[in-house]
């Protein structure tokens, strides 16, 4: 998990406890976990978009009728 072992996954936990303290880093960790979900949520529907368009076939223009 981007080359970061259990040591220093401690040590930033004890540094977001003592910067937000132990009654307010429940709601911060929520909210970043909320952030996450729809950061997510966000590309999937564009990976899903891009798929879709790969896929149809290319329509061909209309031609304007005068």
């Amino acid at each position: 998990m981007f080359g970061l072992g259990p040591t220093e996954l401690v040590i930033i936990l004890i540094i977001a406890l003592v910067i937000f303290g132990p009654s307010r880093l429940p709601k911060v960790g929520q909210s970043v976990g909320q952030a996450l979900r729809a950061f997510r949520d966000s590309t999937d529907k564009v990976q899903q978009e891009v798929a879709k368009s790969l896929e149809e076939p290319a329509k061909p223009a209309e031609e304007k009728k005068e």
